[in-house]
């Protein structure tokens, strides 16, 4: 697939209007408050994996609504001082899959967080285990159409506010460096890292790419492509619900989030990507932290021939590099 959104030189240039609620603030601290629990670890289980040089522990701790939600918490084996934390979101249709699949930000020396997606994990890798009890509300099958004619209702406030969730959770495990956690991810992964970003104040750091939620209604106007191609076609049966889902779809947006963040910003996106448009990228790169009142360290790389792939590797080991600068880690053993 050849380039298809705007050239570079305009997306470098391109500060869309996100077309706010004007709730869009008291919606989100209503929905967190109303999630707060007094723990909210559940519990901390230790399990075998055959990796000697990994620890990891099966974890649930309370998300929305107090609902119980699953996660792999793993550390390097043998480390006892607190490490900084990644917290890591998963891909759309994900689960949190098996625990020896992720160990990049472990091997790197990090403690590892990485959140099960509630009602996903069917469609890709090895499965998740948070169910969804919420996902009655009118919509259709998917996870981006659950929910869709009413914010309160929708998939995304519940798995955001468990994103949120997810960074109070492993600041209560043991061996965290509290002031140091970052928020990873990649795809819908990258869109929850970005609201969690909006959403939470003393974040360290956010690592994005090929975000989902960003630029939502100029997506559904360049792409098919699942999971904007659900809401199309959900849309495209129930002719004359386009309002109430764009108003629904407005309290999730990523720009909006990206516009209230603070903690230093590194993105990432395929120029030909076709599943998460890199406008919606772009957008919230160029408004990132612009109502925070913050002027954090931010950077973008673009990959002019790859697709939701991006920079892959290459990536990751940029990624690496700009971590490492921004916690003020050093990775290697005492």
């Amino acid at each position: 697939m050849p380039a298809f959104d705007l050239p570079l030189a305009d997306l470098e240039r391109y500060r869309p209007d996100p077309r706010e609620p004007a709730d869009f603030d008291g919606f989100w601290h209503d929905t967190l408050k109303e999630a707060a629990q007094p723990e909210v670890l559940v519990s901390a289980r230790p399990v075998r994996t055959g990796l000697r040089l990994t620890e990891t522990w099966d974890v649930t701790f309370r998300g929305f609504a107090g609902d119980p939600v699953r996660a792999w918490f793993s550390r390097p084996a043998g480390v006892r001082e607190p490490l900084p934390a990644v917290v890591e979101y998963a891909g759309y249709g994900r689960g949190r899959g098996l625990p020896h699949e992720r160990l990049t930000w472990v091997n790197a020396g990090y403690a590892h967080l990485l959140m099960d997606n509630r009602g996903q994990g069917d469609q890709y890798g090895n499965g998740g285990a948070t169910p969804d009890p919420h996902a009655t509300a009118p919509g259709g099958p998917g996870p981006a159409v659950r929910g869709l004619l009413s914010p309160h209702d929708h998939h995304y406030r519940r798995l955001i506010t468990d994103a949120v969730r997810a960074v109070t959770a492993v600041r209560a495990l043991p061996g965290v460096d509290a002031a140091r956690i970052a928020a990873v991810g990649n795809s819908q992964g990258g869109g929850l890292a970005l609201a969690v970003a909006g959403l939470v104040r003393d974040l360290a750091a956010v690592l994005v790419t090929a975000p989902f939620l960003c630029g939502i209604r100029r997506a559904l106007d360049l792409t098919d492509a699942s999971p904007y191609g659900e809401i199309a076609a959900y849309l495209s049966v129930h002719r004359g619900a386009e309002r109430a889902a764009y108003a629904t779809l407005a309290y999730m947006e990523g720009i909006s989030f990206a516009r209230r963040a603070e903690a230093p910003a590194h993105f990432g996106i395929g120029l030909r990507d076709t599943v998460c448009p890199p406008s919606g990228a772009y957008g919230a790169f160029n408004r990132y932290a612009e109502l925070s009142g913050a002027d954090p360290r931010k950077e973008i790389h673009p990959y002019p021939f790859n697709g939701h792939e991006g920079g892959d590797g290459v990536h990751v080991r940029r990624q690496l590099d700009w971590l490492c600068e921004a916690l003020d880690f050093d990775p290697r053993p005492v």
